[in-house]
């Protein structure tokens, strides 16, 4: 029969391998999304200006870019092209990430008080998917899926499918049509006008 004291000891031990356990487990990639785009819309949900928006850009990069994978997303967006960067990846990855927080920032400039909903959640090991939907104020949805891998603890988004429409492969074809008849440098040069504009 075990004794008092032992008993005690064995509890402490199992609550601290519990516990243990709790602290080294990864948040869901759900949670992950949610907990950033619900700072987003703090943020945004004050907007009642393009100026609000303006004072509030560098605010905005801060809570939301960190969430995005961009080299990962610009290497998916490049496809068999970037084999041939020769050397030169983290050039084109600097303009991919210029034009490409220009463009989600636009996006968020635009926002108007729309709710967003969490669905289904598909995890494989290192790579998972969440849906969500964007509610706008007359009730109609806009279906948003979030594609995401785990880098060092964190669930980063490397692609966005809106309405059925993926971000990557929407580059990825715009790029390619480009390099039919443009150098990489062009490319980038193209990239890096379009993030100025943004």
């Amino acid at each position: 029969m075990i004794g008092r004291s032992t008993y005690l000891k064995f509890l402490v031990i199992a609550m601290g391998i519990c516990l243990g356990s709790n602290a080294m487990a990864v948040e869901t990639p759900t949670a992950q999304l949610q907990e950033t785009m619900e700072r987003v819309m703090i943020v945004t949900a004050t907007f009642r200006s393009e100026k609000d928006f303006l004072d509030n850009k560098a605010r905005l990069k801060q809570i939301m870019l960190p969430r995005f994978d961009f080299s990962e997303m610009s290497r998916r967006s490049l496809g068999g092209h970037w084999s041939g960067l020769n050397g030169r990846e983290n050039e084109f990855v600097a303009a991919f990430i210029q034009f490409a927080e220009a463009s989600y920032m636009n996006a968020l400039g635009s926002y108007r008080g729309e709710k967003m909903i969490y669905g289904r959640e598909q995890v494989d090991q290192n790579f998972a998917e969440v849906d969500t939907q964007v509610i706008g104020y007359r009730g109609d949805a806009t279906p948003i899926n979030y594609k995401l891998h785990l880098v060092r603890g964190q669930w980063k988004v490397y692609d966005v499918v809106v309405d059925q429409i993926s971000l990557v492969s929407n580059f990825h074809s715009q790029f390619g049509r480009i390099l039919q008849t443009a150098s990489i440098d062009e490319l980038m040069r193209r990239l890096r006008e379009k993030g100025t504009r943004g």
